[in-house]
Formats: C-alpha cells, sequence, structure tokens
C-alpha cells in the first residue's frame, strides 16, 4: 500500500498522488478496492450516429467551400471540416479503447491539431485560415463527439462533470478570437460557441443534478 507523508494515510488503488492533498505518494501500489465498471455502449449505434455526423459535415464542407470558390483568402476552408471529423473520429476510439483520461486526451488532441495547423498556416503566408476555420471546427468537432458519447455511452457523474467543462473550455477558444479580431469570418466561431452552449445547456438538462451533486462533492460545498 502506498502511504503520503503530508497526511501519515494509507492510499489503496493506483494512484501517483495522493487524492487528499497532491502530495507524492511512496511505497508500492495495492489492487483497487473499488469495482471497475465496464464501459456499456451500443457499438451499431454509435458508429450509426457518428457515420450520419461526418457525411452531414463533409457534404457541408464541399458545399461551403463551392460559396467561397478558390479565393487564397479563405484557403482552408473545406480541409478544415475533414479534421474535424477526424478529431471525432479519434475522440471516440480514445473514448471506446481508454476512457480513463478522456477529458485530457481531447484537450491535447484538439492542441496539437490547432498548433499544427496554424503552423501550416504559417508557412504559406498567414491567411488566417487556421483561426478563422480550422481551430474553431475542430473544437466544435470535439464537442460534437463529446455530445455524442453523452449520448450513446453509459457514464458515471464525475464524468458527466468533466465532459461539461470540457466542453465550456473548447466553446471558449473562438470567443477569444472573435474578440481579439483575429478571424476573417466569423461563422465558424460562432457556431463553434453556438455548439458549446447547446451541449451545455443539454447536459445540465438532463443531468443537472448529478452535475450539481459531484461539482459540490468535488469543491466541498
Amino acid at each position: 500500500m502506498r502511504r503520503c507523508a503530508a497526511c501519515a494515510a494509507g492510499i489503496e488503488g493506483e494512484w501517483d498522488r495522493c487524492p487528499l492533498c497532491g502530495a507524492q505518494l511512496f511505497g508500492h501500489p495495492s489492487p483497487d478496492p473499488l469495482p471497475s465498471v465496464p464501459l456499456r455502449f451500443s457499438r451499431r449505434r454509435l458508429l450509426r450516429i457518428l457515420v450520419l455526423v461526418s457525411l452531414a459535415l463533409i457534404a457541408l464542407s464541399f458545399v461551403v467551400q463551392l460559396w467561397l470558390g478558390h479565393r487564397p483568402s479563405q484557403f482552408g476552408a473545406e480541409r478544415s471540416v475533414w479534421l474535424g471529423v477526424c478529431t471525432m473520429w479519434l475522440v471516440t476510439l480514445m473514448a471506446v479503447r481508454g476512457r480513463r483520461h478522456l477529458a485530457r486526451g481531447t484537450l491535447q488532441l484538439v492542441v496539437v491539431i490547432s498548433l499544427v495547423c496554424t503552423y501550416w498556416d504559417y508557412l504559406t503566408g498567414w491567411n488566417s485560415w487556421s483561426l478563422s476555420f480550422a481551430v474553431p471546427i475542430v473544437c466544435a468537432c470535439a464537442i460534437v463527439a463529446l455530445a455524442i458519447l453523452e449520448q450513446t455511452v453509459r457514464h458515471e457523474a464525475g464524468e458527466h462533470v468533466v465532459y461539461g467543462s470540457l466542453t465550456a473550455g473548447l466553446g471558449i477558444v473562438p470567443i477569444v478570437f472573435l474578440l481579439l479580431g483575429w478571424v476573417t469570418t466569423p461563422i465558424p466561431s460562432a457556431i463553434c460557441v453556438a455548439v458549446a452552449l447547446l451541449t451545455l445547456a443539454m447536459l445540465f438538462v438532463e443531468r443537472g443534478g448529478e452535475m450539481r451533486h459531484e461539482f459540490g462533492k468535488r469543491l466541498h460545498l
């Protein structure tokens, strides 16, 4: 059993840091006393929803590209949607294969894709397509993936709090771009913010009681 020097308490399970004070634990880990809750979901339903949403987004990307034409200032509108679809599938794959660090993995995935697109935009002469299209679309698709998982995969109450916080965080990013005037087309950023707010509203309506209870427990309120 691992022990915390600050709390002078023994900690069972695979903890690296003390769940009470956050200090580093010492000793050898012991088996977790709590049972592992299996991941329950309908694979067919999840794949059907993902395929339909992906096809809709891909069709929308062609419509947007036809509307914008081939102007250099709008470079990257179509491929940004494809990046968003890939992000959505990767987030779902992370949840299905190992949901333990889904929030952290989703955030890292969005940050990496956003940085790559921004650097790509910089190398091609900086047409602002990364901030106008890529980052908001990737954030919005990550939020959509989390919303799909919320509806199709059974989670504990703590997972709802994590999803809600992550959704709010991803939705705030395009707001910063809009306020600072870094975008040439505000529509993708506005859509991302709307998707984040809608997802948060759905979470509070369907799981509001559980989320309030979990927030109170974690914040000691």
